[in-house]
């Protein structure tokens, strides 16, 4: 049976009085019930705590959206490994599109990144994709081939199941432009069958590849009945409780 992850990243949205009442709702509406499938809320750093406290009674996790590469010391800012365990997150989102362009993270960092989630046996939720002039210019798959390539040459095939792939079409991001369900499909195929040259088939069959493109309650059942689409990295409609919440009905009746 296919099981799927559902994300929520609130990017810098919600601190912890905002974040607790949003965690609360949805709570409501999951406490007691067992899911099929993972879903997540990665909140900002200040806000994880607050979250966390309110999903004890439901099976709701908690994640991050960023990790220092380095473990302590003076790297002022900077939230370590060690710290977003303890504090409980059971995911860390590496590598998003917005931490590449705007903060200038390049895919040596984020393997470097992703390597510590790992080594603290956490999941790494490990974020590809193409601009809009790569698109046009059909260098798509060159793109997102070196993306991945970085992180699959600095982490074993042994670690397979502790690496979730999130593919961003950065393009159809807040451009007016829109990708389809099959241009979703294709390059999630694309990704797995890279994962099956480097680690082999097992390691592709059961790695988690989710899209990041927008994904709402209006489009998310097609999507998530695309082939290679093992859930989504929700943004905006993951602020909404009811709309994360239906996103993730839709998810448990495809299961």
């Amino acid at each position: 049976m296919r099981k799927y992850l559902i994300a929520g990243n609130w990017k810098m949205n919600a601190g912890p009085a905002e974040g607790k009442q949003k965690a609360e709702e949805l709570a409501k509406t999951w406490s007691g019930k067992n899911l099929t499938n993972e879903a997540l809320i990665c909140p900002p750093f200040v806000t994880i705590s607050a979250v966390q406290s309110q999903f004890s009674s439901t099976s709701l996790l908690t994640g991050a959206q960023n990790v220092s590469d380095q473990d302590e010391g003076a790297y002022t800012g900077e939230v370590s490994i060690n710290m977003l365990k303890d504090a409980g997150c059971s995911h860390v989102i590496v590598g998003h599109s917005e931490r590449r362009e705007m903060y200038g993270e390049d895919s040596a960092l984020v393997a470097a990144k992703a390597k510590k989630v790992i080594d603290a046996n956490l999941k790494a939720i490990v974020c590809v994709g193409e601009k809009l002039e790569s698109r046009k210019a059909n260098e798509q798959e060159n793109v997102v081939r070196k993306q991945l390539d970085a992180v699959l040459e600095t982490i074993s095939a042994g670690d397979a199941d502790k690496i979730v792939i999130a593919y961003e079409p950065v393009w159809a991001i807040g451009t007016g432009e829109t990708a389809t369900p099959d241009q979703a499909q294709s390059m999630h195929q694309f990704i797995r069958a890279r994962v099956e040259e480097k680690w082999g088939k097992d390691a592709a069959d059961s790695m988690q590849i989710l899209y990041g493109g927008s994904m709402k309650p209006g489009n998310a059942e097609e999507l998530l009945s695309q082939p290679d689409v093992d859930g989504g990295l929700i943004g905006g409609a993951s602020l909404e409780p009811d709309s994360f919440s239906e996103i993730i009905e839709i998810a448990e009746n495809l299961s």
